[in-house]
């Protein structure tokens, strides 16, 4: 098999952002939005983003225990940081339609997926320069991984007023960075080894801290404890078995 070229591993990184985008469809059919709903909507994306962490984790350890470590103290003190500018009125007036409050949320949420995908697209980069075969395998296994976390994204701004086109383009969005970031690390792979345990400890450190100061508490303020309760519950089984089935 012929080693991948630039415009390969480009398109290839290009496709699992698109992929993002495909989160936003299941709210093509949703019309009503309750405040329960929207409860429930902010549980399911803290599962989601929770079990998402716990797998940034477990792969980033298998490269450097205390890189990991590091990245995730980094990722929530910079998350805070970035939270309280946003808070003292450095933050944006309006984002995706939506007013000071709303906007202060979601932008915190896609610029936290945002950083974490900038990692993805290393490991994409990375995992082409041990050859084509490896690469596909991993750039599928990213795409389909991505498919829920656009989904965490809808599960943020749709039930905000956010169509769901718009939250599909702020998916696909969020995941831009990986064909960006994907071929730098794949000319340079040596360089950019050493660095991913860093970038996955700091995208899971900042999805945590996203999950307990922002969805977890507003999930509350829309649906009873049990209900939150119940559907974070389900949300992390459910993704840490999607993990589980798309790497075997």
């Amino acid at each position: 098999m012929e080693p991948p070229g630039v415009s390969q591993v480009f398109l290839f990184a290009l496709l699992t952002a698109v992929a993002t985008g495909l989160g936003a469809l299941p709210f093509i059919f949703v019309k009503d939005l309750t405040r329960r709903w929207l409860g429930a909507s902010n549980a399911v994306a803290a599962g989601l983003m929770l079990a998402a962490s716990f797998g940034l984790v477990y792969e980033g350890v298998g490269y450097s225990l205390f890189g990991t470590l590091a990245g995730a103290g980094i990722g929530l003190v910079s998350i805070i940081l970035v939270r309280r500018a946003l808070t003292n009125g450095h933050g944006p007036a309006g984002f995706a339609g939506m007013d000071r409050l709303d906007a202060r949320k979601a932008l915190l949420i896609v610029g936290v997926m945002t950083a974490h995908s900038f990692t993805e697209g290393v490991g994409v980069g990375v995992s082409f320069g041990g050859g084509l075969a490896l690469g596909l395998f991993i750039t599928l296994a990213i795409a389909v991984h991505n498919i829920p976390e656009g989904l965490a994204i809808s599960l943020v701004l749709v039930p905000r007023g956010v169509s769901w086109w718009r939250a599909a383009g702020w998916s696909v969005f969020s995941s831009l960075p990986q064909p960006l970031m994907a071929v730098p690390a794949f000319l340079f792979v040596e360089f950019f080894r050493p660095v991913l345990p860093y970038g996955l400890g700091f995208a899971a450190g900042a999805m945590v801290w996203m999950v307990f100061s922002e969805l977890v508490p507003d999930a509350l303020e829309d649906a009873k404890s049990d209900l939150v309760a119940v559907v974070v519950t389900l949300s992390i089984l459910a993704m840490v078995a999607f993990q589980v089935l798309i790497h075997q």
